[in-house]
């Protein structure tokens, strides 16, 4: 990259973290979108919610930059389209679902139409390398596996999202390991991509790192949910850099452990997996009376390991890349012995229905 692109770029992301700085703010102080304490929350008062729409606007600006000022060649226009239509789409629902606060069931059959959007476009996983067996074609099968990855991490990031500046810490840390990766490897499309979302997330966290002043709200989480898992493919596929696409489930390793690791969980004990709880493991280290700023700092530690797993990931053979998670499940399943214990030494009733017997929580 010619120095004169460098301050470019660095002058474009700059202007961006300002912009979402500014509509954070907007919110916070007009967006009167509130999200009211239940017995599932972790906080204690109603508090501004959606402020996530910043991480929407910078996205939108920086696909506008790529759509009318880019090598058109970059990525084929139809995918772009396909991708920010859809993303847009789950905005959109996500939004809706803020104010009106739809049933699960509206969620699931929106989410699954953006994701036909998707597959519609073409943005499919077509193969996957495994160990001792190599490159092997997915046909009509990578439809039914894109489709359970962009749903399962679009609701798995959504379900994170329960206390201050756990998942724009995240969006940030995975953001930055992302753009340079790709980068490393070739690319320009996932690369200013990934600085809209770093920028949007960095104007975001101002307002919402603890004690959050706003929420980021369904229209933030589960839209960064949908774009990391749709660019993970646009990356893998059709991007330049052809990044891996095991870069993405490694960088966000420890979002899917606790949401599947909980599913699990909650199967196993009878309990109904679809109803909404507060057992997630990061739920339950708050419960346990750790603090928001301890629990958000445990995790975006997590997730800068999970960056530096990533960089060992894309310098080895394909094949062997999958030996790169022992390491990082063993890690997570040391971090939920440990959280359940404590869980139980503190009392803490992991049943759905909340006891009313846990001592106040701490933001």
């Amino acid at each position: 990259m010619a120095i004169t692109e460098f301050y470019l770029h660095i002058t474009f992301g700059v202007v961006l973290t300002l912009i979402a700085t500014l509509v954070t703010w907007a919110m916070l102080k007009h967006g009167r979108i509130l999200d009211h304490p239940n017995h599932r929350s972790s906080h204690t008062r109603a508090v501004p919610k959606s402020g996530g729409i910043s991480i929407v606007v910078t996205f939108l600006i920086g696909m506008c930059f790529i759509i009318f000022f880019a090598d058109s060649n970059l990525v084929n226009q139809d995918y772009i389209l396909g991708f920010v239509f859809s993303s847009i789409l789950i905005a959109v629902i996500s939004f809706v679902d803020d104010v009106w606060e739809k049933s699960a069931l509206f969620k699931l059959v929106t989410h699954i139409f953006a994701v036909g959007v998707v597959l519609y476009s073409g943005i499919v996983i077509d193969s996957l390398t495994l160990p001792w067996v190599g490159r092997i074609s997915l046909e009509w099968i990578g439809y039914l596996i894109s489709a359970i990855w962009i749903l399962g991490l679009t609701n798995a990031y959504n379900f994170m999202d329960g206390i201050d500046g756990l998942v724009g810490s995240t969006a940030l840390i995975a953001g930055m390991f992302f753009m340079a990766i790709s980068y490393y490897e070739g690319s320009s499309f996932v690369y200013i991509t990934g600085y809209t979302i770093i920028a949007g997330s960095v104007g975001f966290l101002i307002y919402n790192a603890p004690p959050a002043k706003i929420f980021m709200g369904d229209v933030g989480s589960a839209f960064l949910g949908f774009v990391f898992a749709t660019l993970a493919i646009i990356a893998a596929r059709y991007d330049e850099s052809r990044t891996s696409f095991l870069v993405m489930p490694m960088l966000l390793f420890h979002f899917i452990f606790d949401t599947t690791f909980t599913f699990l969980r909650r199967l196993v004990r009878g309990e109904n997996a679809m109803q909404a709880h507060r057992t997630h493991l990061y739920q339950l280290l708050i419960r346990s009376g750790y603090t928001h700023l301890e629990v958000t700092l445990l995790l975006s530690c997590m997730a800068f390991l999970q960056g530096l797993g990533a960089i060992w990931m894309v310098n080895i053979p394909g094949n062997e890349r999958l030996y790169v998670f022992i390491p990082f499940l063993l890690i997570q399943v040391v971090y939920a012995r440990l959280t359940l214990k404590r869980a139980r030494k503190s009392g803490v009733n992991y049943a759905d229905n909340y006891s009313g017997k846990e001592k106040p929580l701490k933001s």
